[in-house]
């Protein structure tokens, strides 16, 4: 076939202007080209096409193979007419590859995205989802994305958080949210120099979707204030965040390697007395004023279920009366010592902790002694759990009648 340096400059042409290598759309118009020769009455069996680079030649090799797969015969198969099917074959080939070559730029571009913030337009709302135009391509934020009562007009220009790319035979599919605790950070890296620095590093966020958000910091230079940071000058860095955010409220509070100081300072706005922790099970208890109560519980428990979150601990509030309260019916209760053992016959019996003969299921059953198992007046040992080794409380008056009977 005649050399063709009009085609090859036409196909170079295209491949700089969309940023598609001249390789990858010769490999896919060699892979075309054979399929099309195939499909010849009288093809070879084996037939190899090649196209040079330079001149844009294309030919066609019939071959003949041997069991083990070499080439024992070649020879020149090109048809006569094979001219018209490449232009053919190249225009569609050509026009494929380059929305192939679009799809994967564009995925691409966004695959490492993922946890970025992106500003779009938004195109198209309803129940389900809300479409973003991000320029080249559209972002999805289903509704579960989006934040409760906030409107999206069209045409309003909003930012959003890449939760996931997703690859397409339609090219990248952006799944953005507007809920995301991911978007807040992001925010505050746009607007404090100090985060997207690394003197400043947010160590926790909790966010309830546009009512509240608590954020932690940490500043890496004793020097910079994190929060004072965070805030800025009259509040003009937050309140960025806040306008973007659309009012939602936002705290920021000083992060603690100690867990109680840390649980205390989340709780703010309120004024904390006192942080007791119970690692066994994750539990702090948080003592404070009564007139700080509600405040720090928040309405419908906002504060507190933020302040859980951020912290990682279950947050127990209570205040000075009730604190009272509870101390007040612990010291009016006596506590049973003792435990649980099995017996040489194998039968749980109580052990009292003072000495003395233990006591079985049955005899605890009826409320009596070993010495005087008929007498129901007798006082048990305490309000005990026979299933477990933890005695129960037992009130100060029955403990002072076994003693008088004893």
């Amino acid at each position: 076939m005649s050399t063709n340096f009009e085609f090859m400059e036409a196909l170079g042409n295209v491949a700089r202007d969309k940023g598609i290598s001249v390789d990858m759309l010769l490999d896919a118009l060699v892979n075309a080209l054979h399929a099309a020769y195939k499909r010849r009455p009288g093809s070879a069996e084996e037939a190899v096409v090649e196209i040079d680079p330079d001149s844009g030649e294309i030919r066609v090799w019939g071959q003949e193979l041997d069991d083990d797969g070499n080439v024992v015969r070649e020879w020149d198969d090109t048809p006569e007419d094979f001219g018209r099917i490449a232009a053919q074959t190249a225009k569609q080939v050509i026009l494929q590859r380059i929305r192939e070559a679009e799809r994967d730029l564009k995925y691409e571009e966004y695959a490492g995205r993922e946890g970025d913030i992106v500003t779009g337009i938004i195109q198209q709302s309803d129940n389900r989802y809300t479409l973003l135009d991000l320029g080249k391509v559209e972002a999805l934020m289903p509704q579960a994305e989006q934040v409760p009562f906030e409107r999206y007009e069209h045409g309003a220009r909003v930012k959003a958080y890449i939760v996931e790319v997703r690859k397409t035979s339609k090219g990248p599919q952006i799944v953005v949210s507007r809920t995301h605790p991911g978007l807040i950070k992001r925010l505050f890296e746009l607007e404090v120099p100090e985060i997207s620095s690394g003197v400043v590093e947010i160590k926790a966020c909790a966010r309830e979707p546009g009512h509240r958000t608590k954020l932690a910091v940490w500043s890496n230079d004793s020097n910079v204030d994190p929060v004072g940071a965070c805030v800025g000058a009259r509040g003009a860095r937050v309140r960025m965040v806040t306008n973007e955010l659309r009012g939602e409220k936002v705290d920021i509070v000083p992060f603690s390697e100690d867990p109680a100081e840390f649980v205390q300072r989340a709780l703010q706005p309120a004024k904390v007395k006192e942080v007791r922790l119970n690692e066994d099970d994750g539990t702090a208890t948080v003592i404070v004023h009564d007139f700080q109560l509600s405040l720090a519980i928040g309405r419908e428990g906002q504060n507190a279920r933020l302040a859980a979150r951020l912290t990682g601990w279950r947050i127990d509030i209570k205040s000075e009366s009730q604190l009272a309260e509870d101390q007040a019916a612990y010291e009016g209760e006596e506590w049973a010592e003792g435990e649980w053992v099995e017996s040489e016959s194998g039968e749980m019996v109580w052990q009292p902790a003072e000495g003395g003969e233990a006591i079985s299921a049955e005899q605890w059953s009826m409320g009596g002694s070993p010495s005087e198992q008929g007498d129901e007046d007798d006082a048990s040992p305490g309000n005990l759990d026979q299933g477990g080794g933890e005695p129960g409380p037992a009130s100060a008056e029955p403990a002072s009648k076994a003693g008088e009977q004893s």
